[in-house]
């Protein structure tokens, strides 16, 4: 599994013209991707992750600041752009397995306290964001470290 974590002073998403999810101050926008590999243990490293990264003003983590988090299903993060110039998702989990991951994560950071907004599994998404600092983190449960 695959996360861009990006520090946010704001953000929303957009779908068909409705705001479906908002920071309402600072907190988190996290992308995540699912790979073909992906199970409910990936979902839950990512949460803990997201959870308890120090990445706010003053070293804080979400948990910390009790800051909201903005969750973004993305399947382009499992891009394989090796070949060509036409990237490939063919690591990329269908969604029938990659929305209850998605949602696995969501579920385990409102279960830390959190206020999770998301996007619409599936959807064309606007997602707008001011990333503060600039600070984005890449996350991956393949990837040690």
């Amino acid at each position: 599994m695959r996360a861009v974590v990006q520090r946010a002073s704001s953000g929303r998403v957009v779908v068909d013209g409705e705001e479906v999810a908002a920071l309402d101050g600072p907190g988190l926008v996290v992308l995540v991707g699912v790979s073909v590999d992906d199970g409910p243990d990936d979902a839950a490293q990512v949460a803990r992750k997201v959870a308890d990264l120090r990445v706010l003003r003053g070293e804080l983590s979400a948990v910390d600041a009790g800051a909201p988090v903005i969750v973004v299903s993305q399947f382009t993060l499992l891009a394989d752009t090796r070949k060509g110039r036409r990237p490939t998702w063919a690591g990329a989990a269908r969604g029938d397995v990659a929305e209850p991951l998605v949602a696995a994560v969501v579920e385990a950071l409102r279960e830390r306290g959190l206020r999770v907004g998301t996007g619409v599994f599936g959807a064309d998404m606007a997602v707008e964001l001011v990333n503060d600092g600039p600070i984005t983190i890449l996350l991956d449960t393949r990837s040690p470290g």
